[in-house]
Order: structure tokens, then C-alpha cells, then sequence
């Protein structure tokens, strides 16, 4: 852990400079541009309201707001989860120039195209908040805690990334795999449905140990239901286990294959 993080902080400039270049890099040669990283997300918003709203009649508000900003709200950091699944997982088999000809920090690479997706969930928040200004919804105290839950699902996913992208190196069919789930971690992640409203207890409970569901729901206590975290200590706490696990898991498998990347590449 001590290699690994002193890697990070000794490479942060060049973290912040590739992560540029990974978001240029991702929307070059499209004809909208920097203008698609935006347009893919509203328009599957879009697509969202229209079938549940519009086609199945969901239109009961949730918590007192409308069902389209309670959406919005819990798809925004599903779309950076989302990438980090389909894109991150395969980061080191992109930049494999990087590994295999020069002498290079592998361990940054999932660390700047996190931070590259991140960016873009960024741009989107603001979305968010114009959308709470337009339908003429007032933001509450609970949206200080923002930056907590964007912090913990920052941390979490990058080490996700580490983790999956290492093995993804070694074998590629690890990656195709982990892209075909990723359909299956959004439909029993609670982020078009209410997962309070489950009447099978222990199915309920199960949705704690989901990292997607805490971070979608910790948005939604932000800006819909308002609610501080430490209201809800075990599924908190249940995050942090998950985190701490995540750090550990990802640093030993990233130690553990390090040396084989190379060449399997």
C-alpha cells in the first residue's frame, strides 16, 4: 500500500495531464464532440422519462418531488459507474503502449481514466442542479453532504477500476464478462425503482451490501429524501467495510500481477 500510494501522490501531475488527454482522446473524431459526453447521457434521461413516465404512467411523486428529478438524480452517478465498468475495466489494454515500451507507473492508469469520467460526472451535477432550478424545487441543508458521498463513490470506483482492470489484463475474456453484467448491476441496483418499497425483508437488507445503491441513495438523501448519513449507520458502516475490502483486494492483485502484465500484453 505504501508503493502504491506513494506512486499516486509522486505522479499527480501527470495523473491530472493524461486524464486530459484519456477525455480528449475519448471523443475525438466524433462529430458532436465534447458536446456527446453530454448529449448520451440526456438523451438515455430522456428515454428513461419517456417509457416510465410517458409509456407505464409513473408519475407519483417520490418523497414529495417529481419521479423525473428523482431519476435524474440516481442515474447522474450511475452514468460514471456505468464507464467505469465498461470503460475502466479495459484502461490498462488501451494505454498497453504505455506498459509495454516505455517505463511507466501501470498503477496510474486506472487513476486517470477514473479521473477522466469523472469530469464528465462533474459537468452533469450541474445539469442536475439547473434541472432543480427550472422545475422551481428548492435545494435543502442536506446537500452539504454531497461531496461526502462523491468522495466515497470516487474512492471506491477507482480502486474498482484498479482491481478489475489488472485482471482484465491478464485475461480478456475477464473483461467481456464484467461488461455483459453490467446490464444486470443497474436493474437490482435500485436506480429507476424504490428499493424501500421491497416487501421481502431479507431481499431489502441485501440491497445494503450493493456500493451502487448506497452512492444512488446517498445522492437521493441529498437532494430528494433528506436524510444525513449517519442516519444511516449500518448501511455506512457497511460501505466502509466494502471500501477498506476494496483497497486491500485491489492493492494485492495489482502486486500480484504486476509483473506478468507486460508481457501478456
Amino acid at each position: 500500500m505504501k508503493d502504491y500510494f506513494k506512486e499516486q501522490f509522486s505522479n499527480i501531475q501527470k495523473i491530472i495531464y493524461l486524464s486530459k488527454i484519456d477525455l480528449v482522446r475519448t471523443y475525438r473524431g466524433a462529430t458532436l464532440g465534447w458536446f456527446w459526453a453530454i448529449f448520451k447521457p440526456a438523451f438515455a434521461i430522456l428515454v428513461y422519462y419517456f417509457t416510465f413516465v410517458i409509456g407505464l404512467k409513473v408519475s407519483k411523486d417520490i418523497f414529495g418531488y417529481p419521479y423525473f428529478l428523482w431519476l435524474t438524480v440516481g442515474i447522474v452517478p450511475w452514468f460514471f459507474i456505468r464507464d467505469i465498468l465498461q470503460q475502466g475495466v479495459e484502461s490498462i489494454r488501451k494505454y498497453h503502449y504505455l506498459v509495454t515500451k516505455v517505463k511507466f507507473p501501470v498503477s496510474i492508469i486506472p487513476t486517470f481514466t477514473t479521473l477522466s469520467n469523472f469530469s464528465i460526472h462533474i459537468i452533469l451535477m450541474i445539469i442536475v442542479f439547473i434541472c432543480f432550478f427550472l422545475s422551481n424545487t428548492s435545494l435543502t441543508i442536506y446537500i452539504i453532504q454531497l461531496p461526502i458521498y462523491t468522495i466515497l463513490m470516487l474512492l471506491f470506483f477507482n480502486f474498482l477500476n484498479l482491481f478489475l482492470s489488472a485482471l482484465s489484463a491478464v485475461s480478456k475474456d475477464f473483461c467481456s464478462f464484467i461488461k455483459s453484467f453490467t446490464t444486470a448491476i443497474f436493474w437490482l441496483s435500485g436506480i429507476i425503482y424504490d428499493i424501500s418499497n421491497i416487501d421481502i425483508q431479507w431481499l431489502k437488507y441485501l440491497f445494503y451490501f450493493n456500493p451502487v445503491t448506497f452512492i444512488v441513495n446517498g445522492y437521493r438523501n441529498c437532494f430528494i429524501k433528506q436524510t444525513w448519513i449517519i442516519e444511516e449507520p449500518l448501511q455506512f458502516l457497511i460501505f466502509i467495510i466494502m471500501l477498506i475490502s476494496m483497497i486491500l483486494i485491489s492493492i494485492w492483485t495489482y502486486k500480484k500481477v504486476k509483473k506478468e502484465i507486460p508481457d501478456l500484453l
